[in-house]
Parts: C-alpha cells; structure tokens; sequence
C-alpha cells in the first residue's frame, strides 16, 4: 500500500486499494445520486437518499450550461436548504445510525458526496467517502471479470434443455450461475415475475459473485459456468467473460428424454404457477396463461406458422384441461412437441460446431462427480 493511500484512509477517504474488500464485507453504502441515476445501475447494500433528486438535478444542470458551475453549485444550495436540507441530512445519519459501516459516494466522488459528508459532519457524524464514486467502484468490479476471463480455466456445463445444468453449477464450489444473477431462465421461456436487472447491476453482481467464489489473489481454480449464448434475456455476458466462455471446453449431461420432459413440467409450469399465484392470487392462473401462451409467441417466427398453430392448440388445451381439473399431465404434449420440433434439433446444430471442445459427458450424477473431483 503506499504513501498516499494511507494518508486518504486516514482522511476517511477510501481508495481504490480497498474497493474489493469493500465488497466481500457487504459494505453498506449511501448512494446521493438522483433516482435515476441510482436506478441505472447501484450495489448491493446501496441506499437511495439523493442530496439533488431528479428535479432539482435537471434545474442544477441546466443551470450549470448556461450560467457556468458557481451559479449553478448557488442554484443547488438555494433548493436544498431550510427543513429541506435537515431532512435529508437527518435520513442519511439514521442510516449511517443503523449501519455503522455504511460508505458514502456519488457519480465521481465529486461535489455532493463532499458536501453531503461535510453536512453530515455538522451535524456530528462522520462518514467514509469513496475516492471517484459510484463510476471507480463500477469500474473495479469490471475488472474482476475481465481479470477473471484472462486468468481462469473455464468449463461450460452443457445439454439439452431440461438436463437440470443449473443444478450442477449450483452444486459445485467454484462456479457462478450466470442464469441466477440475470433474473432469467435462457430460453425463451425463461422471464421471470420479477424484473431483470439492468446491465449494470448484472455485471455488479456477476462480479462480486466471482470476488466471492475465486477469492483476490491469482491463485484461481476453475470455475464451472452454463453454456449460454451471451444474451440471457434482456442482459449480456461481458464480452471479454462470454469470449472466454465461448473457447473452453464443455461437459455435456445426457439425461432420457422422459427426465426432460418432467424437469420442464416442474420449472416451467408447476414452479412458475405457484409464483403467479403467490404474487396475484385470483389472477395467478390467468397471468400464469398468458405468460405461457406469449413465451411460445415469441418463437412462432422460428417454428413456422403450422408448428406453431399445433402447439398452441395443444397448450390451450393443457391449460383449459389444468383450470377445470388441476391436473398438469396435458402440459406434456406441448412439451414434448417442442422439444423435438425446436429445442433439440437446434441445440444439436450448435454442439455440432462444439464437438471438439467436449472433454466429459455423461448423466447428471456422473457428470457431478467428474466436476467435483476437478473442483477439489
């Protein structure tokens, strides 16, 4: 550590030294960016009390490009001041109250992360402030995953769909789930009830992940990540991460076709309705339909206006056959229907042109095995 770096510590300012142990400890950090801002992209553990909110931002701003930055920094102490400023400053001390350890930032580390300490100060408590803000502290973790992508062996677990590759990657020490921090399945049935995080946040949290699972120092192992194509709904691997990806080597699990079907019954009807009905209650069954009905829409370009009609048909079927009977078993035929006219064909022409990076196959069981004996 140098000279400086100690100095700033000691000035309760915190350097980029120590933004990684930031994040393995869960920092706590109080966010003063306007709620947009915040809303783009922020941490785990970070808190929204804006010192300009959006309104009063865009006034500042305004004022900024016509009148410069004195009248504008004036501008900013005129709107914010009175009970106003008490009562901002007050939200930030009981936050800083009930975590101790909490951390304070804005945009570049510039202006209002300064004056919101210094009122803070004012009023008798002291708080860390993080050197370059919200941008350095984004910009160290995007270096965990291009550190990570130059200097870690991968290995893709790969299959078709409904071989349960999550389960593997969740069952083995050094891996990431890539599905998980993106809030979606991969296919085209995969949204969720909840939103998907933004960009931002799915990087943020793929790289505190990683910080978690192979640790700082240069002495990583091989980390085990589903075979995905790099846009996972409405959000994209990193590309250097996906690059690395896409050149290792794969495991493959081969499970019947019959182990497919019910894992597909189980995700994707009986798993997903219970969240349709835990969320909207009377209207979980209806919301739960149209979730099904719209995710086989969306690829009624790739199947072809026939293979589409008999699909649905079938899925409408289930689903009347489900309503008035509970039972799920009519969801079969549209499943299998799509797995053989569109999930394994496709996904055959893709290993096809992956052959050669196969270094295991086998069942699920076996292949969690060879994974651990590798991982250990």
């Amino acid at each position: 550590m140098d000279l400086r770096a100690i100095v700033l510590r000691l000035k309760n300012l915190v350097t980029a030294v120590y933004f990684r142990d930031l994040f393995l400890r869960g920092t706590p950090f109080l966010d003063v960016r306007a709620e947009d801002e915040f809303a783009k992209g922020n941490f785990p553990r970070s808190t929204n009390h804006p010192i300009l909110n959006n309104h009063e931002r865009h006034l500042v701003g305004t004022c900024y490009k016509q009148k410069g930055q004195q009248a504008a920094v004036a501008l900013g102490h005129q709107l914010v001041c009175g009970e106003l400023k008490t009562a901002r400053v007050q939200s930030w001390c009981e936050l800083l109250a009930a975590n101790p350890d909490t951390h304070v930032y804005c945009w570049r580390g510039g202006m209002r992360s300064n004056l919101a300490r210094q009122w803070m100060h004012e009023a008798g408590m002291d708080i860390p402030l993080v050197e370059g803000g919200y941008k350095a502290l984004r910009q160290s973790l995007i270096q965990v995953i291009d550190e990570v992508a130059a200097n870690v062996r991968m290995i893709r677990v790969g299959g078709k769909t409904g071989v349960a590759k999550s389960r593997l990657i969740n069952q083995v020490l050094h891996s990431v789930d890539l599905e998980k921090h993106a809030n979606h399945r991969g296919s085209s049935f995969g949204k969720m009830i909840s939103q998907q995080p933004t960009q931002s946040n799915f990087e943020h949290a793929l790289a505190i992940d990683l910080l978690h699972t192979m640790g700082q120092t240069s002495q990583w192992k091989t980390l085990f990540v589903e075979d995905e194509s790099r846009n996972i709904g409405a959000v994209s691997i990193p590309l250097l991460f996906f690059d690395a990806m896409r050149q290792s080597q794969l495991v493959l699990i081969e499970m019947p076709y019959e182990f497919r079907v019910q894992q597909i019954l189980q995700e994707y009807v009986v798993e997903m309705l219970r969240s349709f009905e835990e969320n909207y209650a009377e209207s979980g069954f209806e919301l739960f339909s149209n979730y099904l009905k719209e995710s086989l829409r969306g690829i009624q370009k790739r199947l072809g206006l026939e293979r589409y009609k008999s699909i649905a048909g079938l899925l409408t079927d289930a689903l009347k056959t489900h309503l008035n009977t509970g039972r799920i078993q009519g969801h079969e035929a549209w499943i299998m229907r799509l797995l053989t006219d569109y999930y394994d064909p496709m996904y055959e022409y893709q290993i096809s042109k992956k052959k050669d990076l196969i270094i295991f196959r086998g069942n699920n069981s076996e292949a969690l095995d060879w994974a651990l004996q590798l991982d250990s």
